[in-house]
């Protein structure tokens, strides 16, 4: 959401001359933002889809100009002989007086086109020189036919007949309408870019919310439900899908990272700490409160547990294009019994944590904690002779999750059978089908933005 509010305000105050300034003032934000959080691949989606808005507005913006171009060139009928073209400019009135007399002119006059000469033989009148015309050349311009125009000299008539709107040679130019209108379209890219940004911050603000009118279609009545660690889109799906049905969860505590948060999620209290207190802020109902039965248990009881449990259901830190998932510390081993004893993986997931990246070597994500959480420093004689990690992600393979639910559903290029029409209709993504949801939301030259050049 930050970053999303971020490049906001970068296009707000980035003066649009041309659309690829502005991409590269994206590319170089973004490229800063990976580099201060390089794990958290959802900032980099972020960036991704505001340059594909930018790219998009530019793109329509540009047809636009040429669709308006090729109408205004076209007359919609040609003009018969002798008609007046009403966008024609007025000619000065000596000027157009002697061009309404001059011989040039087909019209039924006295005098006829052609005279016959005396052996027969047609001839043309004649026609005005350069000292003959039939205007008086005291009050007005000289008048020359078109077979004289190049060796007469030029004529002075723009001087003489100067219209009320045009400026003397001494004054500045004045802006061309072009320059006038490359600045208000400048000005109106801008603003649709800034609308399509708004348009991913609601996109984001809602995407709980629409993962959450999914759960009916997923949770029924009477079933256990076992989920992992502390999450607010987990939570909004059960509490939405326990205002139609009654079930049991058993929640895995997460030790030791985010244990404290599980805790105060069961119990619906706060237990001090700011970011728990930012995150019970969207969650004032427990879990309890809304009827649902709630049973915590430790980590280690997973397995045991897992022969009574009929689904599983996971959040994710980021999902990678081969349906793969990065989650909290422990979400491998639940997905693991899950699979042993043949009970569906449900993953909630935003299409803003849908990654176009696949990291070929999965341990450059994972990220180490607080060694103090697992031993504390108290223990300093064995402190002293144990190296102690503490991973904070987990990943997870594809062949472990049997369904993402997002907030955006996307029809598969291929429908193998209703059951899969089915599924997506509720909101349900098979993970062999994730790459077809990262085409329709990134375009492919932005996908490695961080590995561009961008002069700083």
């Amino acid at each position: 959401m930050a970053t999303a509010y971020l490049l906001r305000r970068v296009v707000e105050t980035f003066k649009i001359t041309d659309v690829s300034g502005l991409i590269e003032r994206v590319q170089q934000v973004g490229q800063r933002l990976l580099a201060a959080q390089p794990r958290e691949m959802a900032t980099g989606n972020i960036v991704r889809r505001v340059l594909g808005v930018i790219r998009e507005e530019a793109e329509e913006d540009r047809d636009g100009e040429t669709s308006g171009c090729s109408d205004g060139g076209t007359h919609s009928r040609p003009l018969s002989a002798g008609e007046h073209d009403p966008r024609a400019p007025e000619l000065p009135g000596p000027v157009s007086r002697a061009l309404s007399s001059s011989p040039l002119r087909q019209d039924t006059g006295d005098q006829p086109p052609f005279e016959p000469s005396e052996d027969g033989a047609f001839e043309r009148p004649t026609l005005l020189t350069a000292h003959a015309s039939y205007a008086n050349t005291n009050t007005g311009p000289v008048v020359t036919s078109m077979f004289s125009l190049l060796s007469h000299p030029r004529s002075n008539v723009a001087s003489t007949t100067a219209t009320p709107g045009s400026q003397s040679s001494g004054s500045l130019p004045p802006i061309s309408t072009r320059a006038l209108a490359n600045l208000t379209a400048a000005k109106d890219l801008g603003a649709e870019i800034v609308v399509g940004i708004q348009e991913i911050v609601e996109e984001l603000n809602q995407a709980d919310d629409q993962i959450a009118g999914y759960s009916s279609e997923h949770i029924h009545s009477n079933e256990i439900i076992l989920t992992h660690t502390s999450s607010i889109t987990v939570q909004k799906f059960l509490l939405k899908a326990a205002a139609k049905r009654r079930f049991t969860v058993f929640h895995a505590e997460t030790f030791p990272n985010d244990h404290e948060s599980t805790h105060a999620t069961v119990i619906g209290k706060a237990n001090g700490g700011p970011d728990d207190e930012l995150r019970l802020e969207s969650f004032q109902k427990s879990l309890t409160v809304a009827g649902i039965t709630v049973i915590l248990t430790p980590d280690s009881a997973v397995f045991a547990l897992m022969s009574r449990v009929n689904k599983v259901i996971l959040d994710t830190h980021i999902v990678l294009p081969n349906g793969g998932l990065v989650a909290a510390a422990g979400a491998k081993v639940v997905a693991k019994a899950a699979s042993m004893h043949r009970t569906p993986v449900i993953v909630l997931s935003g299409v803003y944590k849908l990654s176009p990246v696949y990291p070929f070597d999965t341990d450059s994500l994972m990220e180490n904690g607080d060694p103090g959480r697992v031993i504390g420093y108290e223990d300093g004689g064995l402190v002293n002779k144990v190296e102690v990690e503490n991973p904070l992600f987990d990943y997870v393979p594809p062949e472990l999750v049997d369904l993402y639910i997002t907030n955006l559903c996307v029809h598969p290029p291929r429908t193998v059978g209703l059951k899969v029409l089915i599924v997506c209709l509720r909101g349900g993504h098979a993970p062999t089908y994730i790459y077809r949801i990262l085409a329709d939301h990134y375009r492919t030259e932005d996908i490695e933005f961080d590995r561009i050049n961008v002069c700083q």
